[in-house]
C-alpha cells in the first residue's frame, strides 16, 4: 500500500505515483487551522446532506460544495448545479485558502494554470465509503482533480480506466493532497470505508476536498 501516516514535524514531499498522478504528503498539514476554519464556515451557510444515485441508492457520505458549481446526484442524474438544492441558493463562495490550495497543490504536481471552480466538500463517519467511479461531469477534461485529505486516514482506491482494471490502495492521512490529470484524467477511483478513530482536529470525521473546473 503506498502512502503513510507520518508524523506531524516531517516535511511535505512530493511522491510520483505515475505519468499523471502525484501524492502530496503532508501538503495542507501546515495551513490546517486556517483551512479548517474556512471548511467549516462554508458548512455552516450551507450543511452538508446525504444525496441519492440516479438509481435510489443513498450515498453515505454527506456533501456540500462551494464555488461557482456544487456537485449534485438524485433521481435525474448527476450534474453541476450553481445552487444548493436543499436552500435554493447559490452555493457559498471559494474561500482564498481552499483556492490557493487547490492552485499551489496542482502546479507542484505538475498542472500549472489550474483555476478551479468547483471545490466538493464531503464528510465522511466511520462506515462511509465512496464506490469507484470516473470524475466525468466535466465539460473539459483537461484540467486535474485536486483531492484534499482531512481528519481521519482513509484507503483510498485508484484504478485504471476501465472499471475492470486493479486498483492500487492509497493511505491518505490528514493533509495529504493527491492530485491527476493527463493520461490518467479518467482513472477510475473510490474510498473504501473509514476506520473509527478521533482525530485531534477532525474528531470522528474525515474531510474530502475535490477542487475541479466543472465549467
Amino acid at each position: 500500500m503506498s502512502g503513510s501516516l507520518f508524523a506531524p514535524d516531517e516535511g511535505p514531499w512530493l511522491e510520483r505515483l505515475s505519468a499523471g498522478t502525484a501524492l502530496l504528503h503532508g501538503w495542507a498539514r501546515a495551513g490546517d487551522a486556517r483551512l479548517l476554519d474556512a471548511v467549516e464556515a462554508v458548512l455552516r451557510q450551507s450543511p452538508p446532506h446525504g444525496m441519492v444515485t440516479p438509481g435510489g441508492q443513498a450515498m453515505s457520505v454527506a456533501t456540500s460544495s462551494c464555488g461557482d458549481w456544487g456537485w449534485v446526484s438524485d433521481r435525474r442524474g448527476y450534474r453541476y448545479s450553481a445552487v444548493d438544492p436543499d436552500s435554493g441558493q447559490a452555493w457559498p463562495t471559494m474561500p482564498d485558502p481552499l483556492r490557493e490550495l487547490a492552485r499551489g497543490a496542482a502546479a507542484e504536481a505538475g498542472f500549472a494554470g489550474f483555476d478551479p471552480d468547483a471545490c466538493l466538500i464531503n464528510c465522511y463517519l466511520p462506515g462511509a465509503r465512496m464506490g469507484l467511479h470516473q470524475d466525468k461531469d466535466e465539460r473539459d477534461f483537461s484540467a486535474p482533480i485536486v483531492s484534499v485529505s482531512l481528519g481521519l486516514p482513509a484507503v483510498f482506491l485508484l484504478g485504471g480506466l476501465r472499471r475492470s482494471d486493479k486498483t492500487a490502495r492509497i493511505l491518505l492521512g490528514h493533509g495529504d493532497v493527491l492530485v491527476w490529470g493527463g493520461p490518467d484524467r479518467m482513472r477510475f477511483h473510490g474510498v473504501q470505508p473509514v476506520q473509527p478513530g478521533i482525530h485531534p482536529l477532525l474528531g470522528e470525521r474525515r474531510i474530502n476536498l475535490t477542487f475541479r473546473k466543472a465549467r
